[in-house]
């Protein structure tokens, strides 16, 4: 990998300038280094280290997002459309990273293993809300191998340390599972994306903060500073995939799309366990229900995670809060993004999201003796001296401009791309990195038209054979389960 930290004032122009080290520009920057191997792309990140922020493996949940255990996908339980649709998404992203694995160009064993995905959630209610979704996704080819039970022992050989010692209450419980589900890191799938883009025609500045973003006769001024000074780069389109910067850079280059959006910073804390004694037992990410108030992101779970060949387990989130925007960010940053045309937007989604400031203002009273209670109703054995509460990614939730409500929070991510398509960029937050192919195919058809329908689409559509698929029958879901399994080394997980 190139990588520039300094001694650059003007760096040569470039076709393409991804801003953010992290899974969207890697994911993007792959995909138009194979497409169009002589441009020159290239990555400009702020931090020394490529995905030191949401995409690093301890900053984000790992998951690959699927919709098999995230209950925040469906509030209704009767309304499988969300869930089903991130399941799809992330059925690409698969097709994406095979295709990659297929060329020679990513292994598999770095970034992806097999672990299920299940549900355990407690008392009559919940118990209820549960057994309702199932029933309502097993009618989706999507979810045909959705799991339930309400019998102890049956959850116990799906997920030991969440039964083992727990007091025999009378309490409902039950749990769902869904035995293809995956574990990812992020982190190590970036940097190996990234290195197809360097092995092109592209190149990655580290150390590179970007403050400027202006648009001239010749297409766009992206300036910034270095550990030597300033430099600035002169691109024919530009891709803002920064995190939580994303909209203030946005914001400076006076993109009419963003007008009235706004975010709002949410932090998180997790306990991590690293004694093999106890992470060899658990091979499931298991998620509960969320508290009333909670946000999107802070569903409480008991993940099972691989980093760097090691198994770990990691339970959370517990929310922090805090102004800034990234995790190594500044306490003002939440402030430079209030603008004229966003103050009462945020004002209003924050009336309407009481529940949220209460939970907020109850997460940060709690002591460590309360956040350790939280663990031990997921795993009732936990020993204080095996888990390291440790600092997570900071997230930017998405706060838009409501006709209806003036703002309102939004879940989840949204793509703007300005008019004439030379500039775009990634707001908001989970499922963002479990969806960035779908994302970026969506970004090419926009952002490049002319290059979409003379030759990207057909490329792309042989490399991500159901990219157009709207209707996910059985034969469908088989295909590419089975098809994706074998290349990326994933299996069914039994018992």
């Amino acid at each position: 990998m190139t990588t520039h930290t300094a001694q650059t004032t003007h760096l040569p122009d470039a076709d393409v300038v991804l801003i953010g080290g992290g899974i969207m520009s890697a994911t993007l920057g792959s995909m138009l280094a194979l497409l169009e191997p002589q441009w020159r792309i290239l990555m400009l990140e702020s931090a020394e280290d490529l995905a030191s922020e949401s995409s690093d493996p301890w900053n984000n949940a790992g998951t690959g997002h699927s919709g098999f255990c995230e209950l925040n996908y469906m509030p209704d339980p009767g309304n499988g459309s969300k869930a089903s649709s991130i399941a799809a998404q992330f059925h690409l992203c698969r097709q994406w990273w095979a295709h990659l694995v297929r060329e020679g160009l990513l292994d598999p064993d770095d970034f992806i293993h097999s672990a299920a995905h299940m549900n355990l959630v407690f008392g009559a209610e919940d118990v209820a809300y549960l057994r309702t979704r199932v029933d309502t996704l097993s009618a989706d080819p999507l979810f045909a191998e959705m799991e339930y039970t309400e019998d102890p022992e049956t959850i116990a050989q799906w997920a030991p340390l969440t039964m083992e010692g727990r007091p025999a209450t009378g309490e409902p419980v039950a749990a769902a599972r869904h035995p293809r589900g995956t574990d990812i890191d992020f982190g190590a799938l970036t940097r190996a994306l990234t290195t197809i883009i360097t092995e092109a025609a592209g190149e990655v500045c580290t150390g590179h903060t970007v403050t400027g973003l202006n648009r001239t006769k010749e297409g766009w001024q992206v300036s910034g500073s270095s550990a030597v000074g300033r430099f600035a780069v002169r691109a024919n389109t530009v891709f803002v995939g920064a995190g939580g910067f994303a909209l203030r850079l946005l914001q400076k280059a006076k993109v009419p799309e963003v007008r009235g959006y706004a975010v709002l910073p949410v932090g998180a804390a997790f306990y991590r366990c690293s004694t093999p004694a106890v992470t060899s037992r658990h091979r499931a990410k298991v998620y509960g229900q969320a508290d009333v108030g909670a946000p999107p992101m802070s569903v409480p779970h008991l993940d099972r995670r691989i980093v760097d060949g090691r198994e770990h387990l990691l339970f959370g989130p517990y929310a922090t809060f805090s102004t800034k925007l990234l995790k190594r960010g500044r306490l003002t940053d939440f402030f430079t993004t209030l603008r004229p045309d966003n103050l009462h937007i945020i004002a209003a989604a924050g009336l309407q999201s009481l529940d949220l400031v209460t939970f907020l203002i109850k997460e940060l009273a709690a002591g460590p003796a309360r956040k350790f209670a939280q663990l031990q109703r997921y795993f009732p054995q936990a020993r204080r001296n095996e888990w390291t509460l440790i600092l997570a990614g900071q997230r930017a939730q998405l706060v838009k401009p409501d006709p209806k409500k003036i703002g309102v929070l939004q879940q989840g991510t949204e793509l703007i791309v300005s008019s004439d398509g030379s500039i775009s960029g990634l707001l908001g937050a989970s499922p963002g990195a479990s969806t960035a192919v779908p994302i970026m195919l969506d970004l090419l058809e926009r952002a490049f038209p002319a290059q979409w329908h003379d030759r990207w689409k057909a490329e792309l559509t042989e490399a991500i054979p159901d990219c157009e698929r709207t209707l996910w029958d059985a034969e469908a879901v088989a295909r590419t389960q089975a098809d994706t399994d074998a290349v990326l080394g994933l299996e069914r997980v039994s018992m």
